[in-house]
């Protein structure tokens, strides 16, 4: 197993909706094994989408708090009620920005053996869930923060939303 690099915003791979996964191969067994061991060894963090590391897969790793959770193929099929709270990304270090998501949500997937399951959360989890498979569409949390700024964790300064949805777009560097 091998931590990954996780990208940045302003990568092109983040905007590319991700392709689904047809048949489990060594390679794919790895490269979940490999996530799972990047997120572990990255502080912060509660999960992973394949994108972020530089595949073009539907495939997530996620912990929340109740142990690794592995997504392959990861569809939601029901949500209701609304949260708003603040979000993260491990490819946007340091900054984060009210975002509003579905409180509650349900999640169809299969597993590295190909079994389907469905996977229930609500509150953090649903958040999470839904913040990574936007990953796998080509979605940012910038693209669903409520308000025109985006806050540093450690440096108690803001940034234009703006400017950085414009920087994501045209691969510009990070911040």
């Amino acid at each position: 197993m091998a931590v990954k690099t996780i990208l940045p915003f302003g990568e092109p791979i983040l905007r590319k909706p991700a392709k689904p996964v047809e048949e489990m191969t060594p390679k794919l067994i790895r490269l979940l094994d490999d996530m799972g061991e990047t997120l572990y060894a990255t502080d912060g963090r509660a999960g992973l989408a394949a994108p972020q590391v530089g595949f073009l897969r539907r495939i997530v790793v996620l912990d929340c708090g109740d142990g690794l959770i592995e997504l392959i193929n990861p569809e939601i099929v029901e949500a209701r009620g609304v949260q708003t709270g603040l979000e993260a990304c491990l490819s946007f270090p340091g900054y984060c920005g009210n975002v509003r998501r579905a409180q509650w949500v349900k999640v169809v997937s299969v597993d590295r053996s190909g079994q389907p399951f469905t996977v229930e959360g609500e509150g953090f989890l649903a958040r999470c869930l839904q913040h990574e498979i936007d990953h796998l569409n080509g979605v940012l949390f910038v693209d669903h923060v409520q308000e025109q700024w985006l806050y540093h964790e450690q440096k108690s300064h803001r940034i234009p939303l703006l400017d950085v949805v414009r920087l994501t777009h045209a691969g510009g560097a990070p911040l």
